[in-house]
């Protein structure tokens, strides 16, 4: 196998040296497709191939457009070896979305499932650099020739399973399109050692060591018999799906997607399988989950799996409960990040354990080089009592693509000369070193002059039995500038909770001015794919209620 001039950390070359490692061990299964590691390495050179000869090469964009399939992640794969750049797009995106971001992210060629062809077709003129596309088949019958798209089978046919001959460096580039709470999407820069220290492995997440050479990883999958086997539960086009299964691969375990989510597929897929670690995105998927094996806890076969772990939203305590109630034996971690920071820190809880919030979302042992910041960029030293901002410095991102307003705003130089990433979660830094994170600094809400975050408010109210869903809001107040509003998705429709159900409720555990003033009943509370949240949906939705 050919050894190329880096030994570093790019992701091709990280994922190759797994390869060579463990050539016949189970990679990756979707569906129906189950690739070894050989075969799926095959398959992405054979795009990658077929790409090169397509005139795409080093930092090129290339889309990928679809749900959870394996061809999916072969392309993100096959695109890194020819040093080009994936893209994710949200595929919940209509015609005035996408159009924004073929055109934000300057893409030259997209891998899309077949269905999308229509949506494809309808902003295309808007977009005149993107001259390539590649179908991956579904059921939909859309024609391809509407587009002028190459069929999957077609396009990696007559392609070279050979690795391409490239001098592939850490200094390549990855990209995350995320959408945040707030705002249109925006395109997070990384270089590929700074995203591998950040999200990929590069860093312990139980001792805080990093990984010291390339081949260390490769390494350690050779010396493993036997391998882990992980579900990632979320989009692919969500960072927290590549990123679970990316490290996983580098170590040679075998990565399980479910091509859509259903709860019964996945406590199915776990039984089958033997699943020992499954990756949810917080409540939204954790919900249904518990929910389904409440309702038949013996069903399935479950022993195999030890760690659920939920990332990039909010996990509440009581579904952290309720989930270890059913299953008594594994361990739930609960991490906190983003697309822009990467892991800040997590936090473990086993039955018998009680989870720490100690007043907004999750307590978690700090990451390495996350810190909370003063208003003056000056690390908060522990147990101060004032709140900061949550920040990371190190491996961090170059910045956000093609916004150099924002890029300043939230990459900052400290007096020191230490460069921070800074996201906008306000945080306190607790006495014994661990951080709690409070909340989204966007839609915090200011009431009398007092600071509310709302997810220090809707935890509260998740524990209440009546509330399936909820989010919190301000709302103006001729009084106090804004008051507290919740946007509820009732457990019961039939008998939903009142105002005064849910601040008795909350009042024992939240101070006065942090209570509801009002309540807003709605059928479903609206989320992006990967769970998080729609404040300006629902502030939009309390205001014309009220």
């Amino acid at each position: 196998m050919l050894e190329h001039a880096t030994m570093g950390f790019n992701i091709a070359d990280l994922f190759e040296r797994a390869v060579d490692a463990v050539p016949d061990r189970m990679a990756l299964i979707c569906g129906s497709r189950r690739l070894t590691y050989r075969e799926f390495d095959e398959e992405a050179n054979r795009l990658a191939n077929h790409l090169l000869g397509k005139g795409f090469g080093h930092g090129d964009h290339i889309g990928i457009y679809g749900q959870n399939t394996a061809e999916w992640l072969v392309a993100m794969v096959a695109i890194f070896k020819i040093r080009a750049v994936p893209i994710n797009i949200n595929f919940r995106y209509v015609q005035d979305e996408l159009a924004y971001l073929f055109d934000n992210a300057d893409l030259v060629a997209l891998v899309h499932d077949r269905e999308y062809i229509p949506r494809i077709e309808a902003v295309t003129a808007k977009v005149p650099g993107l001259r390539h596309f590649v179908m991956i088949d579904d059921e939909s019958g859309e024609d391809p020739a509407r587009i002028g798209a190459t069929e999957w089978s077609a396009a990696i046919a007559d392609a070279s399973p050979e690795r391409p001959v490239l001098p592939r460096t850490d200094d390549d580039h990855y990209v995350i399109y995320t959408g945040g709470t707030t705002g249109m999407p925006k395109g997070v820069v990384w270089r590929h050692e700074d995203v591998f220290y950040a999200l990929g492995g590069g860093v312990d997440a139980y001792t805080n060591e990093r990984i010291t050479h390339g081949d260390q990883l490769a390494d350690k999958a050779r010396a493993t018999e036997t391998p882990m086997v992980s579900l990632n539960i979320p989009p692919l086009m969500h960072g927290a799906a590549q990123w679970g299964a990316l490290r996983f691969l580098f170590e040679g375990n075998t990565v399980v997607f479910v091509p859509r989510f259903s709860a019964e597929a996945v406590w199915s897929i776990i039984e089958a399988e033997k699943v020992n670690t499954m990756m949810i995105t917080g409540d939204a998927m954790a919900r249904p989950l518990i929910e389904t094996l409440q309702e038949d806890p013996n069903r399935w076969d479950l022993s195999s799996l030890f760690v659920t772990s939920s990332s990039a939203v909010v996990f509440s305590p009581s579904l952290k409960d309720a989930l270890l109630d059913l299953l008594p034996n594994i361990m739930v971690i609960d991490a906190i990040g983003s697309s822009e920071s990467g892991m800040n820190g997590m936090v473990i809880q086993t039955k018998g354990q009680t989870a720490n919030h100690g007043g907004g979302g999750p307590t978690v042992s700090a990451g390495r080089d996350a810190v909370v910041l003063d208003d003056n960029l000056v690390p908060l030293p522990p147990g101060t009592g004032v709140v900061g901002k949550l920040a990371r410095g190190g491996n961090i991102p170059i910045g956000y693509y093609k916004d150099p307003v924002k890029t300043a705003a939230n990459f900052v130089h400290a007096p020191d000369g230490t460069r921070y990433v800074v996201a906008g979660d306000f945080a306190l830094h607790e006495a014994d070193g661990s951080i709690t994170l409070l909340g989204r600094g966007s839609v915090c809400i200011n009431s009398g002059g007092e600071k509310i975050y709302p997810e220090e408010v809707e935890t509260i109210l998740k524990s209440h039995p009546e509330v399936y869903d909820v989010l919190v809001v301000g709302v103006p107040d001729d009084r106090w500038g804004q008051a507290v509003c919740a946007v509820v998705q009732s457990r019961h429709p039939e008998n939903p909770p009142t105002l005064a159900d849910l601040d008795a409720h909350s009042r024992t555990q939240l101070a006065a001015y942090k209570t509801l003033r009002h309540l807003v009943l709605v059928d479903e509370i609206q989320r992006s794919p990967s769970g998080k949240p729609d404040y300006p949906w629902a502030a939009e939705t309390a205001v014309a209620a009220l």
